[in-house]
Formats: C-alpha cells, structure tokens, sequence
C-alpha cells in the first residue's frame, strides 16, 4: 500500500509540474538586438482560446515607438508596431508551442515558428520557413524572473 501511495505521489509531482511549466510562456519577455544585444522591445506571450499569441508592448528606442509596420500586408499594413501582434495561433505538442506562424514587423515577413521553454525564464523561439532546419533562432529572456 505505501509503495502504491509513493507511486500515486510521485505520478501527481510529474502532472502538476508538467502543468506549470506550460504555463510559464505566459507573460512578458525581452527581446534583444541580434548586433546589440540590447533590449530593444517587451513582448506579452498571452492565451485565447487554447492558443498562444504574442504581441509588443514596449519598444525601447523613443525614435521607434510611433514606427508602422510599411512593409506588412494585409490587416496589419501601416499599423502602429507598438500593440502588434507577432505571433500567432501556436498550440502546444508536447514540451513545445507549434502550428502557428510570425511575423517580423522589420521586414513584414510571415514565417513559421516553434517556441519551447529551454529554462525557467529563457524561451527560444524558432522561426523558419517551411522545416525548422531553415530558420534562425533568437532568445528572449523573461522580463521578471520567476
């Protein structure tokens, strides 16, 4: 019966901890200059409807915060790069978000991307175009660590 009860412990130790940690993309996290290495904006990884989306909500340099997204297309074309959204429709599989896609205001690119919690508050995130070999990966670092 304790062997049992250890069992029934240990297994509910493995599903809470598994819980937390999906949740933990939650929030909001620095992204750097690629030359820097500077904070150059604060992005909020936020959920809708079992899907995680992430959007900007601070851009560090005074000269860039009223910037437009020219280059984009669609909906998004001229809008404010300070509230948008970059990306979007990501599901969990597993220990990573899939399936959705980004966008770089920069350049108004859409690409495919994966993101997946590599450390309590560093995230990577993937983005590629068409299979993950193809792609660059950036690191973002949590704004107030856990």
């Amino acid at each position: 019966m304790k062997k049992m009860n250890k069992v029934i412990l240990l297994f509910t130790i493995i599903l809470i901890s598994h819980c937390m940690n999906a949740q933990t993309l939650l929030g909001k996290w620095n992204n750097r200059d690629e030359k820097t290495g500077t904070i150059d904006s604060v992005v909020e990884i936020y959920e809708k409807e079992e899907k995680l989306f992430a959007k900007i909500i601070d851009i560090t340099d005074p000269e860039l915060r009223d910037a437009l997204c020219t280059l984009c297309k669609g909906s998004v074309k001229n809008k404010p790069a300070l509230g948008l959204n970059i990306l979007y429709y990501l599901e969990q599989k597993k220990e990573k978000w899939i399936g959705g896609y980004g966008l770089d205001p920069r350049t108004g690119h859409y690409f495919n991307v994966y993101i997946k919690l590599v450390k309590p508050n560093k995230l990577k995130v993937r983005g590629y175009a068409g299979i993950p070999i193809f792609g660059k990966t950036v690191y973002w670092d949590r704004t107030t660590p856990l």
